[in-house]
């Protein structure tokens, strides 16, 4: 059974704080956006010194966060996540180097993973799939939330599930409680929700019963 993540993409500090209160009591995950304007044409938020001192508040005790790289560089960030508090590191296998984030990733007590964005072929990813703790799947092309999902990504979730059965696979982008059924049947175990989920963040507790039943 795929886990239901909720994403955060966002440029200021009270807005990713806001965030992580309304889903604390929900939640045991969430994943956060970071971009430097050099992989994708956005930048969002990247104050880990902040980030340290919120995930260390009384509220977020419980909450586990992972940290999706969208950089051309995402070894510089590594350190600076880890000593944050952040559990799991998402680096583009598309980025500069990814051979060399995952051998600086093991220095921490992180899980490391790599991306593959929407439009590159699976061969891409394919060389690192037996040394990853996880594979993240984008149905989107990586950037901006609220794209639409591209349906001829699903099939790299099938054939990843077939060819490594017990790899975790997280998927993100253009997730509704369609898509979210569209994923799980093809073998996603974590799907990652941002716009689809604040858009209807009124009812949490209900808005995770309908995701959840579409698998």
């Amino acid at each position: 059974m795929a886990e239901i993540i909720p994403g955060i993409l966002e440029h200021e500090y009270a807005a990713v704080e806001q965030k992580l209160r309304l889903v604390t009591p929900f939640v045991a995950w969430v994943h956060l956006d970071v971009a430097d304007n050099t992989y994708v044409p956005i930048s969002l938020f990247a104050d880990f010194d902040k980030l340290a001192m919120l995930l260390k508040s009384e509220f977020a005790q419980r909450l586990s966060v992972e940290a999706h790289i969208m950089v051309d560089n995402p070894v510089k960030y590594i350190k600076p996540l880890a000593d944050a508090g952040v559990k799991r590191l998402t680096a583009h296998v598309e980025a500069s180097d990814p051979r060399l984030f995952l051998d600086e990733a093991k220095y921490e007590s992180v899980e490391a993973g790599l991306a593959i964005d929407g439009p590159t072929e699976l061969e891409q990813i394919e060389p690192f799939l037996g040394e990853i703790d996880y594979v993240h799947v984008m149905t989107i092309e990586a950037g901006f939330s609220g794209q639409p999902f591209m349906p001829e990504t699903v099939e790299k979730i099938r054939l990843i599930r077939e060819n490594f059965p017990d790899l975790p696979i997280s998927v993100d982008g253009g997730i509704n409680d369609r898509t979210a059924k569209i994923v799980g049947d093809a073998g996603a175990t974590r799907i990652i929700v941002t716009s689809y989920f604040w858009e209807h963040a009124a009812d949490i507790p209900g808005l995770l019963k309908i995701l959840r039943s579409t698998r």
